[in-house]
């Protein structure tokens, strides 16, 4: 490596405090693989590659007549060294300062902590957070980058540490663009050293890299674990004369064609995308090239799990955008729908500019029909999914499945593809079905799909609301996504059946001509009670009227308008939303003995007005909480309910 100039001293900088945990983690705690520290280092060496590329489409003085792209890597056993070499855009020592003396991302700080309590070993962790760099002092105790950035006039540096609190920056030799890293390894970390080793590595983590990746080895000894010169060009002694030599196919993995390609290099070049730690592999894939009026293939993969940048309110590495195989897009979102955000993997056009831009991308018919393509592809992957591993399906819906609802509730082209897609608990038993399978054990007469939303299972198997569908046998959805308040807004219908909320005003259930006889005489019947319900309640409800949806409760509220449900209007108030309160209707049983005895005090006049109130009052407090709103005054139900227990307690007292 370059000796430091003597013109100025090494400047010393403290590491940002987020820094200090990821290498305290990387050093004692992370990687049961120390080897991945090679796919990082390789993966930001390409990266500084495509970068000058892309950069010098209009910026062709960068590559200062030398339009050589490569990575290349030495180890010198003398020393005990191993060097990763990039011919890229470098860096300044501005960004020397920058890029490794802190970590940008936002939230890594408190992932870090919540890490390091878990005592976890993670490698989602390095990459996904801008740190693959610092997987270096995984293998390292002292690591020294040397880098010049591309462009007349610019000048290198080195950057060094230990791996403790500081590093230290200071003017360098190195005439050429690039950035040189290079690795002082532990004792115990001199395999990494072996020739047969880093061949190994390279083509099992890093053989889909565009760019070649070459080592440094000896003409005529391959795997010699000799001496090599410390200048890394020539073999000590009288060994021959050492030489880079490729050693990866340096190809786009997605260009070439399926047969050609195996299992673990589809799954080696997803952990390479979603910097997923080693032995992960996608759920599934979509693997396509299109051929005709444009051309383009895409590799798409679907995580087992949510990446932790969507788990944190990251920004999702998501899809990057090829030209031509030159990267130009980091995270392509023109490509993928806000709900397929979850989704990893590439699209290489040959028909857009190389100078694309976001602007261009949001204009351009070809940028559409990639689009419709790479959702088709995806929806193809996920529907087979479906049919083919149900099992497996199961895991990628409890990860993405409200993201599909999101789908259903905002993309009206892709809605009934993803309807087929949708799984929901329901009354009949655990576990999740779709809605076909629903309307396949429909009983006889059922004409719609019925469906509740609430917080949980357990509250909505309770609720009220289900009581008459419940005595007719018929299934129920059980939702508990707010999105699904949205969702089957939007969908309405599916195999020609209506999506009914049990919950709702508007629910009809079958009735005989006996009970809609006996409906009418109870609505005559408890109409003095009605009113004064009406009189107590004021505007917080539009009507009272008799229920053929209860059975066992005495009293609900339905939805008389199109808003929310009441679980999802208290999630909305509760995040800070303006939402107008929905119109409610109060539905009394009957039959209930609480409603009988109530009729009975509402006609008893006035001197039984107060306690006829408190009656009310509970009962609208009690239909609150079974739909899932907050009650609007907690103390006074819990006064009103207080003095109707000693009032019972008295009574039990008096007759006992």
């Amino acid at each position: 490596m370059p000796e430091e100039t003597a013109a100025a001293a090494p400047a010393t900088h403290a590491f940002q405090a987020e820094v200090s945990q990821v290498l305290h983690l990387v050093i004692h705690s992370l990687y049961s693989h120390k080897e991945i520290f090679l796919r990082e280092l390789v993966s930001n060496a390409s990266d500084a590659l495509d970068k000058l590329r892309f950069r010098a489409l209009t910026e062709p003085d960068l590559f200062e007549g030398d339009t050589t792209l490569a990575i290349r890597i030495r180890a010198d056993r003398d020393r005990g060294t191993l060097t990763i070499e990039d011919t890229g855009a470098g860096m300044t020592e501005e960004e020397l300062v920058s890029d490794l003396g802190t970590v940008a991302r936002s939230g890594s700080k408190a992932f870090l902590e919540q890490l390091a309590q878990r005592g976890q070993k993670d490698a989602r962790l390095i990459g996904q957070f801008g740190v693959g760099f610092y997987s270096a002092y995984l293998v390292a105790d002292r690591v020294e980058v040397v880098s010049r950035a591309a462009g007349a006039g610019q000048v290198a540096h080195v950057w060094v540490s230990e791996a403790k609190d500081t590093f230290t920056v200071a003017p360098a030799e190195r005439t050429a663009r690039g950035t040189e890293i290079t690795l002082h390894l532990r004792e115990d970390q001199k395999e990494f050293l072996d020739e047969w080793r880093l061949r190994d590595l390279v083509k099992r983590y890093s053989d889909y890299v565009s760019h070649p990746i070459q080592l440094l080895v000896r003409k005529g000894s391959k795997g010699s674990k000799g001496s090599k010169g410390s200048d890394g060009t020539e073999a000590s002694g009288a060994e021959a004369v050492a030489e880079y030599e490729t050693i990866n196919r340096a190809s786009a993995l997605w260009q070439r064609p399926k047969g050609e390609i195996t299992e673990e290099q589809y799954s080696e070049f997803y952990r390479h995308l979603a910097h997923a730690p080693e032995g992960e592999a996608p759920i599934a894939r979509a693997h396509f090239k299109v051929e005709g009026t444009q051309e383009f293939a895409g590799l798409i993969y679907v995580p087992r799990d949510k990446p932790f940048e969507l788990r944190i309110g990251m920004k999702h590495r998501g899809v990057r955008l090829y030209v031509k195989r030159v990267l130009v897009m980091e995270d392509c979102e023109e490509l993928v729908p806000e709900w397929l955000r979850f989704i990893v993997g590439v699209i290489d056009s040959d028909d857009l500019p190389l100078n694309v831009s976001r602007d261009v991308l949001q204009q351009s018919p070809a940028v559409r029909t990639i689009k419709k393509q790479l959702v088709k592809h995806v929806l193809d992957a996920l529907e087979a999914l479906a049919s083919e591993r149900p099992d497996d399906y199961a895991v990628a819906w409890k990860a993405f499945g409200p993201l599909l609802k999101q789908g259903v509730a905002s993309d009206f082209e892709y809605k009934d593809r993803l309807a087929k897609l949708l799984r929901y608990e329901t009354t009949a038993g655990e576990g999740n079905v779709s809605l076909a399978d629903y309307v396949k054990r429909m009983k006889e007469g059922q004409d719609a799909i019925y469906y509740a939303i609430g917080e949980s299972r357990r509250a909505l198997e309770g609720a009220p609301h289900l009581e008459g569908l419940r005595k007719r046998g018929y299934e129920v959805l059980l939702m508990t996504d707010p999105i699904d308040e949205w969702a089957t807004e939007s969908l309405r219908t599916f195999e020609g059946k209506n999506l009914v909320s049990a919950m709702r005003a508007d629910l009809k259930i079958d009735a005989t001509d006996e009970e809609k006889t006996a409906r009418i005489a109870d609505t005559e019947a408890l109409g003095p009670l009605f009113a004064r319900i009406r009189a107590v309640l004021g505007d917080r409800i539009t009507e009272v009227r008799p229920s053929d949806r209860l059975t066992d409760s005495p009293a609900c509220l339905v939805l008389a308008s199109g808003g929310p449900h009441g679980y999802v209007e208290r999630l909305l108030r509760e995040a800070g939303r303006d939402v107008p309160k929905s119109s409610r209707i109060l539905e009394l049983n009957p039959e209930h003995p609480i409603v009988r005895s109530l009729k009975t005090l509402a006609e008893r006049g006035e001197r039984d007005a107060a306690h006829v109130a408190d009656w009310i009052e509970v009962l609208y407090d009690q239909a609150l909480v079974a739909e899932g709103a907050p009650i609007e005054d907690p103390n006074g139900f819990a006064r009103r309910i207080t003095a109707l227990l000693a009032q019972v307690s008295q009574a039990s007292a008096g007759t006992a």
